[in-house]
C-alpha cells in the first residue's frame, strides 16, 4: 500500500470491481485502448493484478481518494517482459475514471509509485507508453521527468488504428543520472 496526500493505493477490494467494470465500459476512458472491455474482462484484468500483487507485493494498484475511500482508477507498475522491441521492462501506468481527470490524481500517484520504484524495488529504469494523440498522459510522463525515448506502433491496436501510434518514454533511478 501507498499512500499520498490525498490518495491510496492499494491492493484491489470487492468494491472496485463494478466501478472498474463501468470505467472499462466508458468510451472516453477507454479512447487511447484498444477497445472497451467487457465484464469478464475487466474482471479477468483484477484477478490477474490481484494475483501479481500478492505474488510480488507490487503492480498495478487500485486507488482510492483518501477524503471518501472511493475508487477511481489503478496507478502501478507492470512487468512488460517480451512484447516489445524494448522489453523486458517495467512499465508505470495509470487509469483514472473520468470524473476524475484534471485533479493532478494520476500525477501525484505516479510520483509515488517512481519514488517506490526506485527506493524500495531498487529499479533501474521505468518506462511509460501510450498513444501519441493521448496529450494528456503523455503531459502527465514529462511531468514526472520522465524521457520521450521513440515512437512505436503498438502490436495490440490493429482494432484501434485511430491509436496505434504511441510514444515511449523512461525514466532512470535518480543515482544513475548523470551529474551536470
Amino acid at each position: 500500500m501507498l499512500k499520498t496526500e490525498r490518495l491510496i493505493l492499494r491492493q484491489w477490494e470487492k468494491s472496485d470491481y463494478l466501478p472498474f467494470i463501468k470505467m472499462s465500459l466508458d468510451p472516453d476512458v477507454m479512447k487511447y485502448l484498444p477497445g472497451l472491455l467487457t465484464e469478464e474482462e475487466s474482471l479477468h484484468i483484477i484477478k490477474t493484478v490481484k494475483k501479481i500483487i500478492d505474488n510480488n507485493g507490487w503492480g498495478i494498484w487500485a486507488v482510492e481518494l483518501k477524503e471518501n475511500h472511493r475508487f477511481i482508477g489503478f496507478i502501478g507498475l507492470h512487468e512488460q517482459p517480451a512484447q516489445f522491441d524494448f522489453s523486458p521492462c517495467i512499465e508505470i501506468a495509470w487509469r483514472l475514471s473520468k470524473e476524475h481527470w484534471g485533479n493532478g490524481y494520476a500525477t501525484e500517484g505516479a510520483k509515488a509509485v517512481l519514488d517506490y520504484a526506485f527506493h524500495t524495488l531498487n529499479f533501474d529504469k521505468i518506462v511509460s507508453f501510450t498513444a501519441s494523440v493521448n496529450i494528456a498522459s503523455e503531459a502527465i510522463m514529462k511531468k514526472l521527468d520522465m524521457t520521450k525515448v521513440k515512437e512505436f506502433t503498438h502490436p495490440e491496436f490493429s482494432s484501434n488504428p485511430y491509436a496505434a501510434k504511441h510514444v515511449l518514454y523512461e525514466i532512470n533511478h535518480p543515482r544513475l543520472k548523470k551529474p551536470t
